[in-house]
Parts: structure tokens; sequence; C-alpha cells
């Protein structure tokens, strides 16, 4: 018979089985990403902010980017980085630690996908509507569309997380390299019917909210395109709308693997493996995408890095 402990606040994480030979190459490997993650995000987020010419709509609104990816890697890599190199036995967490890193987790993910769908708008309008564009993305515009954007996550993951708060816990094991929504109910002994169907309506409403309203844009966005004589336009359309839907097709994708991963228990450490790089992955593209094709980032970045002309007396 299991035995049971109710309500400890003191959880054990199952973590990564990673064998001894590939410890330290996988240890490296995401020490490395996270680093490259930090400095590339947080040098982002830096120079849209520093530099008055990048202060338009669409590189504002991308800045939630990587502060989401830079919050999101910042509460799950280093534990799970301190965690590989302790025995099992010891990979403790505090039942609150757990919490919030499990909100943290699903913030990520919804925000990512939340502010690509306002960044889509703004392509949308600059495409469709480019002499009202002004009118329409003005600061008060873009301050609503970020509210919102974190808004509707932090209602929709915060819900996820009270329905789960509310059960009483009889496990004390997390069955996977950090803390998730799933993970944590899966620790009670009580019904969790109710916490299953919204957790089942919250991913069916946010993926269908973000393919339709992805759809619906991009079709508006091509139909201009193809009746429009203007090339600069659609040079312009091309450039900015391939790199914004390659990020969200980089986001849905890993979102739907680590999805559809979990009806396959077989493949629990890959699932495990894929849970992690859903946060890596995204957040260590995502600079290089946007740095690489915006002109703009790498007219300062040239700038910056020129060599000083020394003038002779």
């Amino acid at each position: 018979m299991e035995n049971y402990t109710y309500n400890s606040f003191t959880l054990q994480l199952e973590g990564l089985n990673v064998s001894k030979e590939s410890l330290y190459p996988v240890f490296l490997f995401f020490l490395f990403s996270y680093l490259f993650i930090m400095v590339a995000n947080v040098g982002i987020a830096v120079l849209v902010f520093i530099d008055k010419s990048l202060h338009q709509p669409m590189y504002l609104l991308f800045c939630n980017l990587p502060i989401n990816d830079i919050l999101g890697n910042s509460i799950m890599v280093p534990r799970l980085l301190v965690d590989m190199l302790r025995p099992p036995s010891e990979r403790l967490i505090s039942y609150y630690e757990c919490v919030v890193q499990a909100f943290t987790s699903h913030m990520f993910g919804t925000t990512s996908l939340t502010v690509l769908m306002i960044m889509a708008f703004d392509r949308y309008v600059a495409i469709c509507n480019p002499l009202r564009y002004a009118s329409i993305m003005t600061n008060k515009m873009v301050i609503w569309l970020t509210v919102s954007a974190w808004g509707v996550a932090f209602v929709l993951v915060g819900i996820l997380l009270g329905l789960t708060v509310r059960l009483n816990r009889c496990r004390t094991m997390i069955m996977n390299p950090y803390c998730d929504n799933a993970s944590l109910f899966m620790l009670s002994c009580e019904n969790v019917f109710i916490n299953n169907v919204y957790g089942l309506t919250f991913t069916v409403v946010l993926f269908t909210g973000s393919i339709g309203s992805m759809v619906l844009t991009y079709t508006k966005i091509t139909v201009v395109c193809l009746t429009s004589n203007n090339k600069s336009l659609n040079s312009k359309a091309l450039k900015t709308c391939s790199t914004h839907l390659v990020v969200y097709l980089i986001m849905v994708f890993s979102g739907m693997s680590l999805i559809a991963l979990h009806r396959f228990p077989q493949y629990s450490d890959f699932r495990k493996l894929c849970s992690i790089l859903f946060h890596i992955i995204p957040g260590s593209l995502n600079p290089i995408i946007y740095g690489v094709q915006s002109k703009e980032i790498r007219k300062f970045l040239s700038k910056l890095f020129e060599p000083k002309k020394i003038s002779s007396s």
C-alpha cells in the first residue's frame, strides 16, 4: 500500500535522467544556453529602450518577448542546473517555490502567444492601413496592447493554478525536472476532474484563438500584398512578417510537441527534455531572428562597435 504524506510543504523533484557520461556535456549546454539567453535578450531590451530610433510600436511590442524570455528562463534553468549536480534524494523544493515556478512556467508559454498576437495586429495595421498607422498605433495603444497581452495570460494562468492550490496533497514527488500545473495537481488524491477540464479548455482556447488570429491577419496581409503594385510595401511586408511568422511557428511547434508527448507516457524522458527545450529554444532564437532581420538594430550595433576616428590636431 502506498504511503501518503498529507499537505507536506517539502516536495521532491524527480529531475532530468541523465547518464554519468553525458551529465557534464548536458549541464554545459544548458548553462551556455542560459547565459546566451540572458545576454542576448537583456542586450536587445536595453538597445530598444536607449536608442530613440527604435522607439517604434513594432520594437516596443517586441520588447515584451525578451522580457518574457528572461523571466521564464530565470525561474527554471538555474534551479535545473543546481539539481543536475545533486543526487536525486537531495532535489528538494518548497511547495511555495514550486507554485511560483509553475506559475512562471505557464505564464512564459501563454504570454509568448499573446505577445505574438498583438505583434501580428501591429503588422496588420502597418501593411493594410499604412496611412492610419500613426493614428492607430499611438503610445496609448501600445500600452493597452501590452497590458492586455500580460493581463490575459495572468488571469488564465491564475485560474489554472488557483484550481490546483485548493487541492489537498497526499504525495510529495514532482514527476518532472521542474514544477508545472500538471505535476502539482497530480500530487493530490482528490478528484481533479475540474482541473483537467479547465486545463483542456485553457489549451484549446489559447491555441485556437492564437492560430485563428494569425490565419486571419496573414490572410488579409497576403491579399493586400497580392493586389498591390507597391514593391516597397511588399518587400517590407515579406521581411517583417516572415520574421514574426518564424518566431510564432517555433513557439507553436514547441508547445504542441510538449502537449502531444504528455499523451505518451513511454516517452517520459523525451518529454522532460522537450519541456526544458520549450523554454530554451524560443528564448535563444528570438533575439537572433529579430536581431539579424532588423535593419535598425543592426545599424545601432554597427555604430556601437565601429572604431572611433581620432581627429588630428
